[in-house]
């Protein structure tokens, strides 16, 4: 039996959150295996998340990391969909049960049995590890085919902040040209979600808490316009003219004026993930014949669809790029939502 090899990646070791030198194992290179030699990370918010145990499940020590883009190394002998050289990425699923209805409608990421890139145990027993490390060793079926055209580094976020708000705008149809899309919140999702749906060529409003925002949303992003969510006159303005709204914010936050904001027949989707309850008024919903939905990531098959569609249309993450080294102050700085709007690490170019 092939031995494992030894990996060097940084990890948090308790609730702190705060990230260090550390070495453990991966598998060695299986049959369906694909070794890959990690060049960039993307640092999302359910990272940072995770490694402070704010969502209750962490299992320490924890190599965050499920932005990965990499070069392959090394492939297994059932390996035939990539080769030694190939430019590749690796997203926030890395195996399923692949037998459940889920998997057979290429849903891997609603699968009971979904093992995530960290912070899962594989079925050989062993903890998952994420790309905040020097290598990846991942079965072929859960390897994405990494665009030449798109850049490595600001493209490493779309294999979980753009199939976030990918997935629900293709689910939810939010893709008819000429529709209003409301985009709550301008982070690493909100900013895609903005690109998303100006490539759908939907009219797109960014709203948010943040009169600052108005310049980078319309000016930076290409959004159509803007709207004050604490200006109850502009709110009031904008009452029933959205036809899908796209709320990405993670922290607690009401719904009802969103609600108001949406026409007879409007959707409502949050791709947030709060760690409390929201409340939901049923009132606008069931007067306006709404919809309130969510999504989570993407299967396989609709990421490396996303991907496609970003390379086809120049749609990237705005990126500030770090080092390893860096990485307790950007998460610092990401805890204050101060980052446009992206953390990537150079991983390959950092001494870990």
């Amino acid at each position: 039996m092939a031995k494992s090899s030894e990996a060097v990646g940084w990890a948090a070791r308790d609730p702190s959150g705060i990230l260090s030198p550390f070495k453990f194992p991966r598998r060695a290179n299986g049959e369906d295996d694909v070794t890959v030699k990690v060049l960039y990370c993307g640092v999302c918010h359910s990272d940072l998340h995770t490694l402070k145990n704010e969502w209750g499940f962490t299992m320490y020590p924890i190599v965050p990391g499920h932005e990965i883009v990499g070069v392959v190394t090394e492939t297994g002998k059932n390996v035939e969909k990539f080769k030694v050289g190939d430019r590749v990425g690796v997203g926030v699923i890395v195996d399923s049960c692949r037998t459940c209805d889920i998997c057979h409608q290429d849903l891997e990421n609603y699968c009971p049995k979904v093992i995530f890139a960290y912070n899962s145990i594989h079925p050989d027993g062993t903890k998952t590890q994420g790309g905040y490390s020097d290598v990846m060793v991942v079965d072929q079926a859960y390897v994405l085919r990494f665009p030449d055209n798109l850049p490595p580094d600001a493209g490493a976020p779309l294999l979980c902040a753009g199939i976030t708000v990918y997935s629900p705008m293709k689910y939810y149809g939010m893709t008819e040209p000429g529709k209003h899309l409301g985009v709550v919140g301008l982070g690493g999702l909100g900013h895609l979600a903005v690109k998303f749906g100006k490539a759908f060529g939907l009219k797109v409003t960014l709203i948010s808490t943040s009169p600052k925002k108005e310049a980078e949303a319309i000016n930076k992003l290409g959004a159509d316009s803007f709207l004050l969510s604490t200006d109850p006159s502009k709110m009031k303005d904008a009452m029933g003219t959205m036809d899908y709204i796209l709320d990405t914010v993670s922290a607690v936050h009401p719904l009802a004026p969103l609600l108001g904001l949406l026409k007879l027949n409007g959707k409502l989707v949050n791709v947030g993930l709060p760690d409390k309850p929201l409340e939901l008024p049923m009132f606008p919903i069931c007067l306006g014949r709404k919809l309130v939905g969510g999504s989570n990531i993407g299967g396989m098959k609709e990421t490396q669809e996303m991907l496609d569609f970003c390379a086809e249309h120049n749609i990237v993450s705005d990126i500030e790029l770090i080092h390893m080294d860096d990485i307790n102050g950007a998460m610092e700085r990401l805890a204050k939502s101060d980052v446009k709007y992206r953390f990537v690490i150079d991983v390959g170019n950092s001494s870990l």
